[in-house]
């Protein structure tokens, strides 16, 4: 189980923090969208590190067209000689529709033709065949020498997906390289719920298992060196489950534990802006079922008992001021026997 990090630096920040990142021992770099474009930030990853996998985790899919995802991806994975991973998401209707003012519907079908038509665009390029995508949502048929990028010897990025629902996760399944967990999740939802709908995807794809294929995940921890550390680590990560829980797309997750009646009373204290009071309901014990809790020693151990024979990455998703170089022991071994 490689262990991998979360790039939070900005655009004249992220070479150095990208190549400390590399030094510490980190297997990966990812870098999510929310204020900057995430593909800046890849390129300026890619620029400062040697050998670490860089990606985006995530891109908002829905935000962009198959062709500019395509050319920025094909840009980046010859960039970064075979380094890159193109990490996608979808995001909900009202920022598709109010943020990027992009169109929305039916957001499993859409994606899986998303990533197909990239697919075909890729094949277009490196191996010469000609542009012919046709989809419900999409239609590339035109691709002319000028416009045409050309092939090298990395050949496209891995694509990976990021999903909850059962659908989206099955698409990833059937259509992309990896998926990303998100940290929305439990051991429980992970094992009885997203793992059997990657193998049927898989299945639909004609591939048994996950040979071949990349399960990444993002898991919520609380960490600290003292208890006023701690305890603040633990408001925070609660305040992170909360925004979280309050999506109702993410219902099913409370649903498996009986929680599900949470949901619409998050929803209804965010859209006043009640923050404090979403904090407040999140207990100790759906805190536990959410997110690791130790000493930055024992987060090893512990995540490895938890989801060790699942992950084949892991990112430590800390919504809180951390020393990243605290987690050394992980990262040498000596935290966990991964």
């Amino acid at each position: 189980m490689k262990i991998d990090a979360n790039l939070r630096a900005d655009l004249t920040e992220a070479p150095a923090a990208a190549a400390a990142l590399e030094k510490d021992g980190y297997g990966g770099v990812w870098i999510g969208e929310a204020g900057n474009d995430p593909f800046l930030l890849s390129l300026q990853a890619i620029s400062g590190t040697g050998s670490v996998t860089v990606g985006t985790s995530v891109a908002i899919a829905f935000a962009r067209t198959p062709m500019t995802l395509a050319t920025v991806g094909f840009d980046l994975a010859r960039h970064s000689r075979g380094r890159f991973v193109l990490g996608l998401g979808s995001q909900i209707k009202a920022h598709i529709e109010r943020r990027f003012s992009m169109p929305w519907s039916r957001p499993a079908a859409r994606m899986r033709e998303l990533i197909l038509a990239m697919r075909a665009i890729w094949a277009c390029w490196q191996d010469g065949e000609k542009l012919d995508f046709r989809g419900d949502f999409y239609t590339h048929t035109l691709m002319t020498p000028f416009f045409a990028q050309q092939p090298h010897p990395h050949g496209p990025p891995p694509v990976y997906l990021a999903g909850v629902g059962e659908q989206m996760t099955e698409v990833a399944g059937e259509v992309a390289d990896g998926f990303f967990v998100h940290p929305f999740t439990t051991e429980r939802y992970l094992r009885e719920v997203t793992l059997p709908t990657l193998r049927r995807g898989r299945a639909k794809a004609g591939k048994k298992g996950f040979d071949g294929y990349t399960v990444c995940g993002s898991s919520m921890v609380v960490t600290g060196r003292t208890e006023e550390e701690m305890a603040k680590a633990a408001r925070t990560v609660k305040r992170q489950i909360a925004f979280y829980a309050s999506t109702p797309a993410y219902r099913p997750v409370l649903d498996l534990h009986g929680l599900g009646d949470l949901q619409p009373e998050l929803t209804a204290l965010s859209k006043e802006g009640r923050w404090r009071e979403m904090t407040g309901l999140i207990g100790d014990d759906v805190l536990n079922e959410f997110a690791v809790t130790g000493a930055p020693e024992e987060i090893g151990p512990a995540l490895q008992a938890k989801i060790g024979d699942v992950y084949d990455r892991v990112s430590l998703y800390t919504p809180y001021p951390v020393d990243l170089s605290s987690f050394a022991p992980l990262l040498d071994g000596r935290g966990t026997s991964a």
